[in-house]
């Protein structure tokens, strides 16, 4: 298992959207700004987290797009308004990574691990062994563990998920916790 505290610069950082960045709506989409709202705590665990890892990238799983209840366009400006507050913050995002994709079979749906091949793509320097997901649940775990990835399971939307469990490596409440085991 990792150790948090030997994390450094050469480290990369995955995480879920919905129910880690954002109040996940329960068998609903956010489909607007207006739906967007932070988790208590993640604005200021992004400002700790901009100074530990090299690379931060979102990826999430949007199948509302495929269901053409978001267009691309409306999603993007969702994040852009994301990335404003985060930086205004102190923090980052380096890239957002998004899967329209009904098919669960898609490669880039969680969680098969196209979007972690991606980032690699993009940003050549991110050594996938070197890399941590945080997401809430069990298919960001699987994605991590199919991309070779730590896996932080915040258990902000699904405290009951028992741990320890094969697929999660470390567990914390929420993002700010996992942020204040970090030792920049």
């Amino acid at each position: 298992m990792t150790n948090l505290t030997q994390i450094d610069k050469s480290w990369t950082l995955f995480l879920d959207r919905d129910g880690v960045i954002n109040y996940e709506k329960k068998n609903e989409y956010v489909l607007n700004w207006e739906d967007f709202v932070f988790m208590p705590g993640v604005k200021e665990a992004l400002q700790i987290l901009n100074s530990a890892f090299a690379v931060i990238v979102i990826v999430t799983n949007q199948k509302c797009i495929g269901k053409k209840l978001l267009t691309t366009e409306e999603l993007k400006n969702i994040h852009q308004q994301m990335l404003n507050e985060i930086e205004k913050a102190g923090g980052r995002i380096d890239r957002i990574y998004f899967c329209p994709d009904l098919e669960d079979s898609s490669q880039n749906r969680k969680p098969n691990h196209g979007m972690a091949l991606q980032a690699k793509n993009d940003f050549p320097q991110i050594d996938l062994t070197k890399s941590i997901m945080v997401g809430n649940k069990l298919s960001d775990m699987e994605f991590a563990r199919n991309a070779g990835i730590t896996s932080v399971f915040a258990a902000t939307t699904n405290p009951d998920t028992a741990f320890p469990h094969s697929l999660i490596d470390i567990r914390v409440n929420n993002l700010l916790e996992f942020a204040s085991l970090i030792k920049p």
